[in-house]
């Protein structure tokens, strides 16, 4: 097959999933949950805070805060 510049004309050049982990993803892996995490978002919770109610630690919490505000819930990565 010939994957000539043609091919893609119009379309995106990446496949449509995401590169990384989603949010949700992340809360299942450390077993905490997804919805009061971005409840505390949203209440815009400091990581200290966020650290004591889920019992994690303050850097991974400053880290789940971080992805939350650059990639949102989940992070589509597409050529579109």
């Amino acid at each position: 097959m010939d994957y000539s510049e043609s091919m893609f004309k119009g379309k995106g050049r990446y496949p449509p999933w995401s590169m990384r982990p989603s949010l949700k993803e992340m809360t299942e892996e450390l077993g905490i949950d997804h919805d009061a995490l971005v409840n505390c978002f949203r209440n815009d919770c400091s990581s200290q805070e966020i650290a004591v109610r889920f019992g994690i630690n303050p850097e991974t919490a400053e880290r789940l805060k971080d992805h939350f505000l650059r990639y949102g819930i989940g992070s589509i990565m597409g050529g579109d």
